[in-house]
């Protein structure tokens, strides 16, 4: 038996694209780089005294292919007592770091971006053809060491130098997709009123002042 709407449903089938959601996984990493040689820092003098200097960072990633794919090789596991043929994929995860050096009075030297590059894996359900989206919910570094600072004309040489990085990431395995759904149009709110407002006072503290006792 065919279903009868109320006169008042005014609701439609309606087509929309949107990228369906193969998988989905969080996933922490955490690495450190210790950049070798004099560093980049343009506009730095030679001979500063760096006593009492503090150096940290700043981490973005790349602007260039922050994400690349390796490697998509299809491998099958058992899962709950069924196999199911999954993706184990190598990404390669492009970054830039960025040094502060601040003296004690106030002075600020910044680097030139130094390139960071790391790999890993990750099993997902991501078929050849599907999109593998990373967005990093967390991204950020700190300076471990730094040994011994001395500068020449433009340049930073540090003799320890080790900078921490952590990540926190959202990878998911996409696919455009054209789905079907039953759904009201939206209609236009009412504008907002244009009159000026009423005059009014700051609300009263009822439960402190004035006291009930008095």
């Amino acid at each position: 038996m065919q279903e009868i709407k109320p006169s008042h449903d005014r609701r439609e089938y309606i087509c929309i694209n949107v990228d369906k959601v193969y998988d989905w996984v969080v996933k922490e990493m955490s690495f450190d780089i210790s950049p070798a040689g004099p560093i980049s820092f343009p506009g730095v003098p030679a001979g500063v005294n760096f006593a009492g200097a503090a150096v940290t960072c700043k981490v973005t990633p790349a602007a260039t292919n922050p994400i690349v794919i390796l490697n998509r090789e299809d491998r099958t596991f058992t899962i709950e007592g069924a196999r199911v043929c999954l993706q184990h994929l190598s990404v390669q995860k492009n970054f830039e770091v960025t040094l502060i050096v601040t003296l004690p009075n106030g002075t600020m030297y910044t680097s030139a971006t130094i390139p960071v590059t790391r790999c890993e894996q990750v099993t997902l359900c991501a078929p050849k053809g599907t999109d593998v989206e990373i967005t990093y919910t967390d991204l950020d570094c700190f300076v471990c060491t730094t040994g011994t600072l001395t500068s020449t004309a433009g340049f930073i040489s540090f003799t320890a130098l080790s900078i921490s990085v952590s990540v926190c990431q959202s990878i998911q395995s996409t696919f455009p997709v054209t789905v079907e759904f039953l759904a009201n149009y939206c209609e236009p709110r009412a504008d907002l009123p244009s009159s000026c407002s009423p005059t009014g006072r700051p609300k009263q503290c009822h439960g402190l002042f004035p006291s009930t006792h008095c």
